[in-house]
């Protein structure tokens, strides 16, 4: 629609913009367009997913793709598929593009046009934004306009604006001779560039490492030096770590093969370069009031006071592999986007609900959403934020259009199945542990529960605000969880006893297991604040720890469903078992109150099959008439006695109705 702006041209309106036709912006035009919302995407580039046509370097993809799991559920399968987007589409598993475990980064620029062309998205290419800024206005969803420009000078008006552009300015460390280094960006990839050289590598993550990996074996030799000491992925459980596929460099230091790793704080280098092209490692502090340029005989080095300094020898290369960081630059004051603080400085503030903490209306999405569980879950990858995404729909969803978030109803009897079912099959509770979690809403006096699936519990004590659910009458929230002290960079997670194998130990489960929370209401914002440290939710009522399976298949009827079940059955003081018939009749004489499955079953008619056995008891306990037939003087029965037993034959089911009778009269 076109609307006009004071003092400009007219300006293109739409209800949603996104920015970024990356995998998250793909994303939420999928959802965007299948709830029939007026939207655009714009993308700076001719193609989407352009990240991926030059990361990483070497080509290929770190996020697994699995190809065979033994299971037909395709819910199940996406949580060993690190690379599909979410679509109703089956032609769109990432499997049909590439069979290889760590795929090449083509396969997923093919994948993600696919997506977008097959699907029809509304992708506006070759379109860069520019600048950002706000129109108040009273009528306005959020009570402003954003308002759009991009480089051709074309405005753009929208509601709401869903920020999809990653993380892609290079993150650059400058120091005295910081000119000398390559950026991982524009460094040559062909190995034979590095043959009989020497190479420093700035950093400690994927890329450098992968950079190390393409040029091991031509190299005199490697050093990495960081500030941080390496962390493996199999130790923290954070997919963004160091994976095995890229760690070859780790064995040649540790197998005495000339690489080595060092720590140390990048702004306190120098690099000095000799006449020969050669690069010398110093210390700022070395060059201080020191004329560089005057040559280096007379800048003094580390190694002139201690002669064997790690890094005395001089290097052929320096590159920085330091990863990437949010573009703030096109936004505007007004904006209130503001970087966060510490090790999450490169992402843009978010709330738990993703949407920015200066401006309402606006959320972050994809890697650049990273913040929300940074170094804890996979929300910085496609695998996590596929889900994060959904969720942030759905909220917008019951925000602006009022649609709650979507919810099945089941009788109290289905509650033990549909926890099983979910902690077994769910991809979204596996790949984002600790961030989203199930929520089960209880109904007055237990009879029914409400379940919402894949919740952001950061938000949780805004559920009925952002759902349009109620939880008046408590909640049960399942979550998946790593042990409390499993993960570190320094945990030895090979130890022997590692795993838990008997129920009555499932609280010390170290890997991922389902944990059910119970709250008799719901959790505050000040509770949620007040948490325990490292916990993801505030200390409930009662909790249960589902015991960790080698298998993560949590089926088995005395490990894992006998101890859930008893934990609900103590929580909503209810008998959450299924009965025979037999069982069901028997109840109703000998208890107050007869368990839910034999109260919903006689509501459903679903009464004791009449029989002669069952007839001959009711008539030894008085409950029924005797009508056998006795010595008649007359060859033919009376009528009445045919009438009796025609009616005893008809009524097959007894109902619950006299039952309940002779129940009350018991009671009384």
């Amino acid at each position: 629609a076109l609307c006009a702006l004071s003092g400009a041209a007219a300006v293109l309106y739409h209800d949603y913009c996104v920015l970024g036709a990356g995998p998250a912006g793909l994303q939420a035009a999928y959802f965007l367009q299948q709830a029939g919302r007026d939207y655009v995407v714009f993308e700076r580039s001719h193609a989407p997913g352009s990240f991926f046509a030059l990361y990483p370097r070497h080509r290929k993809l770190i996020s697994i793709n699995k190809q065979y799991t033994g299971k037909s559920n395709s819910e199940f399968n996406l949580r060993h598929d690190w690379n599909s987007l979410l679509s109703h589409d089956r032609r769109l598993l990432f499997r049909h593009y590439s069979r290889d475990f760590f795929p090449q980064a083509d396969a997923m620029v093919r994948y993600l046009e696919d997506f977008a062309s097959l699907l029809e998205l509304r992708v506006q290419y070759n379109t860069a934004i520019i600048h950002v800024t706000l129109e108040r206005n009273g009528q306005a969803w959020n009570g402003h306009y954003f308002l759009l420009t991009d480089q051709d000078r074309k405005n753009y008006k929208c509601s709401s604006l869903l920020v999809a552009t990653g993380t892609w300015v290079p993150n650059v460390v400058n120091f005295p001779g910081s000119e000398y280094v390559e950026g991982y960006e524009t460094v040559s990839i062909n190995p034979e560039d590095f043959a009989g050289q020497t190479v420093l590598i700035l950093g400690r993550g994927n890329s450098a490492f992968e950079t190390a990996e393409n040029i091991l074996g031509v190299t005199n030799f490697i050093h990495m030096v960081s500030r941080s000491r390496v962390r493996l992925s199999w130790a923290t459980h954070y997919v963004g770590d160091l994976r095995a596929i890229n760690n070859g460099l780790l064995d040649t230091y540790q197998l005495k093969s000339l690489d080595g790793l060092l720590e140390g704080d990048l702004e306190d280098l120098a690099i000095v370069k000799d006449k020969k092209g050669k690069l010398h490692i110093t210390l700022r502090f070395y060059l201080e009031n020191r004329n560089i340029s005057a040559g280096i005989d007379s800048i003094t080095f580390p190694q002139d006071e201690l002669d064997n300094f790690a890094t005395r020898a001089p290097y052929d290369r320096v590159i920085r592999c330091l990863g990437w960081k949010f573009d703030f630059s096109i936004y505007n004051r007004s904006l209130r986007m503001m970087p966060g603080k510490g090790n999450i400085k490169k992402y843009p503030q978010i709330k738990p609900s993703y949407e920015s903490r200066g401006t309402r209306g606006l959320f972050v999405l994809g890697t650049a959403s990273h913040s929300v569980d940074f170094r804890k879950s996979a929300g910085g990858f496609i695998h996590g934020f596929r889900y994060t995404t959904r969720a942030v729909h759905r909220l917008l969803e019951n925000r602006h259009h009022g649609v709650p978030w979507p919810s099945t109803v089941y009788p109290i009897t289905q509650l033990t199945n549909s926890i099983i079912k979910r902690v077994n099959e769910a991809s979204g509770l596996y790949q984002m542990f600790s961030v989203l979690a199930d929520i089960i809403l209880l109904r007055e006096n237990a009879t029914a529960f409400e379940y919402l699936e894949e919740y952001p519990i950061g938000v949780l004590a805004e559920l009925e605000m952002q759902t349009g659910r109620k939880a008046s009458s408590g909640l049960f929230v399942i979550i998946m969880e790593y042990g409390r002290n499993f993960s570190g960079a320094d945990k030895d997670v090979f130890y022997y006893n590692r795993a838990v194998g008997e129920a009555q130990h499932a609280w010390q489960s170290n890997f991922l297991h389902p944990v059910i929370y119970y709250y008799k209401r719901l959790p505050t914002e000040r509770e949620m604040k007040l948490r325990p440290p490292e916990w993801p939710l505030p200390r409930p009522d009662a909790i249960h720890h589902i015991v960790e399976d080698f298998l993560t298949d949590w089926t088995a009827p005395n490990a894992h469903i006998l101890p859930l079940r008893r934990f609900l059955e103590n929580c909503l003081s209810t008998d959450l078992r299924n009965f025979f018939a037999e069982s069901c009749f028997l109840f109703a004489f000998t208890r107050q109150k007869l368990p839910p499955f034999c109260q919903q079953g006689y509501m459903r008619m679903q009464g004791l099959v009449g029989s002669k056995g069952l007839r001959r008891h009711a008539v030894q306990a008085g409950l029924l008439q005797d009508y056998t037939p006795t010595d008649f003087s007359g060859d033919t029965p009376p009528e009445s006695h045919h009438r009796s037993q025609d009616q005893l034959l008809r009524d097959q089911v007894i109902s619950v109705r006299p039952l309940q009778h002779l129940v009350n009269a018991k009671d009384e």
